[in-house]
């Protein structure tokens, strides 16, 4: 299934993996350089940059224009708060949204030709989806995209490229790969004897550094931690500069232990907790960004595996409210809000402040942002977390409802432990396929 659940999952940038942090010798769909020919005293000949970024491209006849290019730049940008980038940084991400263009290009061609059509009905409906997360109808949001330098059709076009690679997995991937009972069986014995033992589900942003240029390799991290303190996406830095494989993933390295970590990140990630921003940190290559999405115990109980009931109290702001209004309106409603006693007091509260209210039960505390589950960690029966929301949108609160502890820890869950090997094995599987259309593909630059 596509994922369009936000702007960053839209505007996926897939970068070159150059080094990745937890890299082996030999990736299983790259080649191995010791087939190559390659002399140890190196002579390089002719242009020193045959690689740089040109303006347009013509893939297997289908043209790719500066304008496609400049177009995709402004996505990013809308995704990033108008991101402000640096000439060199602007540069090599102008590099790596024409490799994805030519990609794109790629998957949507493969799907053609073996007779995958996608409704066009079905990108508009994504399109509208798309544009109610800014608040704005499709036509308003057409007009939003072409003030900020980009277009409905460049939109679209992602859209439609993503479904197309999405059913040509599907069907000529997904549906021959298997999972076997003893690649499950193994990986749940590999869990019963790591049990207790600490795991981090990680975010990684490697920015790869020489002796030569780590001053500015360093300078350049420090930017990319300042932005992203200043609340720019994770996800998108990630695929935007990360030279890791991660890149493509927004930099998830998925949950991995202290072992299988390079020794300074690991020490990091003992200290870390959920939701925390660490770096730079030299690893052995380079330069590393952590973010720590979540951590936990192998088969040990937590109480962030509690199952919680809610009520969610939220005030919209009229559009237009200026921020000094905004302030005022936050201000009356954590007043209001926090004499709330138990949660049978919340709808009366909501309906004196003109606030709606969603009751929701079986939400699982890891679901939810890790600065929430920290506020609701402490919170007894019916008490009300602080105040959070945007100025540009509005306020809520959570009512703390019910909590189911759990008694003991979780075994393993087979299904889930199957989809995710069946995930990594699709995922390889449509790597390896990505790099032979680029193998085979007749690609002119102009």
């Amino acid at each position: 299934m596509t994922k369009f659940s936000t702007m960053i999952g839209l505007i996926a940038i897939a970068g070159a993996g150059a080094v990745p942090v937890l890299a082996q010798t030999v990736a299983d769909n790259d080649v191995p350089t010791t087939s190559l020919n390659i002399p140890g005293n190196v002579q390089l000949f002719g242009d020193g940059k045959p690689n740089v970024y040109r303006p347009s491209a013509t893939v297997n006849g289908e043209i790719i224009t500066a304008t496609d290019i400049e177009q995709r730049m402004a996505l990013i940008r809308i995704a990033n708060g108008d991101l402000a980038m640096s000439p060199e940084e602007a540069q090599r991400l102008r590099q790596q949204v024409f490799s994805n263009l030519i990609d794109e290009k790629l998957q949507i061609q493969e799907a053609k030709a073996a007779d995958i059509a996608i409704d066009e009905n079905l990108i508009n409906q994504q399109f509208a989806r798309l544009a109610t997360r800014f608040r704005q109808t499709p036509e308003q949001f057409e007009q939003y995209l072409k003030s900020k330098g980009s277009s409905a059709a460049a939109v679209k076009q992602q859209i439609r490229g993503e479904f197309a690679w999405d059913r040509l997995l599907s069907r000529n991937i997904q549906s021959t790969t298997n999972v076997s009972t003893e690649e499950v069986e193994s990986v749940v014995q590999r869990l019963n004897e790591a049990k207790g033992q600490n795991e981090f589900h990680l975010g990684e942003i490697y920015l790869s550094a020489t002796p030569e240029n780590a001053a500015a390799v360093m300078e350049n991290a420090q930017k990319i931690i300042q932005a992203l303190q200043a609340g720019g996406s994770f996800a998108a830095y990630a695929r935007q500069f990360s030279e890791a494989s991660t890149a493509v993933v927004g930099g998830d390295l998925g949950w991995v232990k202290a072992g299988q970590l390079p020794q300074s990140m690991a020490d990091a990630a003992q200290q870390m907790q959920p939701g925390q921003l660490v770096g730079p940190i030299e690893v052995p290559g380079g330069i590393s960004i952590m973010l720590m999405m979540d951590r936990r115990q192998v088969l040990t109980a937590d109480p962030r595996d509690a199952v919680l009931s809610l009520k969610q109290i939220s005030l919209e702001f009229p559009s237009g409210t200026t921020p000094a209004r905004a302030s005022e309106l936050a201000g009356k409603f954590a007043e209001a809000t926090r004499s709330i006693a138990g949660c049978g007091a919340a709808d009366a509260v909501a309906e004196g402040l003109g606030a709606s209210v969603v009751s929701r039960d079986n939400i699982a505390m890891r679901a939810l942002p890790a600065p929430l589950q920290a506020t609701l960690l402490d919170l007894q029966v019916g008490q009300t977390t602080q105040p959070f929301g945007a100025a540009n949108e509005g306020i809520s609160v959570l009512v703390l409802c019910g909590r189911d502890m759990p008694q003991t820890a979780t075994a393993p869950d087979l299904q889930e432990i199957e989809n995710r090997l069946l995930e990594e094995k699709v995922n390889k599987r449509a790597q390896r396929y990505l790099r032979d259309l680029r193998r085979d593909a007749v690609i002119e630059y102009s």
